[in-house]
């Protein structure tokens, strides 16, 4: 017997999983915004996952779930559709989307990054044109020392592995990459696959601010610590002059989150 869709789904929670809070055109002016309307609430009992074509799909009480684009929301691994599953197990009440990183990812890249493969790539290049890791600060030692340690070797990496030979500055005056290293990183970025590696390289990218910090960990030159690291060095080193910020470390949190469910995603896993 064929299994129906469950599009219930997608009616019922596409405006609490989508990020555009702007209504439909058509809708008219006096149409009420998504954040007035009540929060979806959960209405299955189970989630689990199912294999399917090039992964793995998420099952809401047996029924195929679908994106808010109504396609069917899958993820690419086996690790990836357990934490997938195990985020829906965990909705109490009404679906809070912050709580759900790897279904927005995993949204995201079926809804957004599929239809849109090289403008997300060519995002992703723009970001090299003023990487992080090409930035150094001038003063305190402290950090001066620690972008030293933790950065040199990606930029060293970039030219040996990749073939880009970067321009490093001091301070924030904007300096131009060469073409040539910049062709060598889009190369580069072109041999991710689409949709759900490339939309997690996406999130890695911006999340650090460096492609190179997402290229080093998607061909595994880098631990996903040693990234997460490298992309802190400047918050870590205020911390340690200043102390810890509770406003600052939960927001911290919330990129933790996000980043871990782009490794899911970005290895395939």
């Amino acid at each position: 017997m064929t299994v129906q869709p469950l599009v219930l789904f997608a009616e019922r929670s596409s405006h609490a999983m989508t990020s555009d809070p702007t209504p439909p055109a058509d809708q008219g002016a006096r149409s009420p915004r998504p954040e007035s309307r009540p929060a979806a609430k959960r209405f299955w009992r189970e989630a689990t996952t199912a294999p399917v074509a090039g992964g793995h799909e998420l099952l809401l009480d047996g029924r195929p779930a679908r994106t808010p684009g109504r396609r069917p929301l899958s993820v690419p691994g086996p690790a990836a559709a357990e934490a997938l599953a195990a985020e829906w197990n965990a909705v109490e009440g009404a679906i809070d989307p912050a709580r759900m990183p790897l279904t927005r990812l995993a949204n995201s890249s079926i809804d957004g990054v599929a239809d849109q493969i090289e403008a997300v790539r060519a995002d992703i290049v723009k970001y090299a044109g003023s990487d992080l890791v090409c930035y150094r600060a001038a003063e305190p030692e402290t950090l001066v020392a620690r972008q030293t340690e933790l950065w040199d070797p990606v930029t060293q990496w970039a030219r040996d592995a990749l073939g880009a030979r970067l321009v490093l500055a001091e301070g924030v005056m904007f300096a131009p990459q060469p073409e040539p290293a910049l062709e060598a990183i889009a190369a580069a970025v072109g041999e991710i696959p689409a949709p759900h590696a490339l939309a997690a390289l996406h999130v890695v990218t911006t999340l650090t601010g460096s492609a190179l910090l997402a290229l080093a960990l998607a061909r595994g030159a880098m631990s996903a610590e040693e990234v997460w690291r490298a992309a802190h060095v400047d918050e870590d080193v205020q911390m340690e002059i200043w102390g810890l910020d509770e406003e600052a470390s939960r927001r911290r949190e919330a990129r933790r989150a996000e980043y871990d469910a782009a490794g899911l995603l970005l290895f395939g896993r």
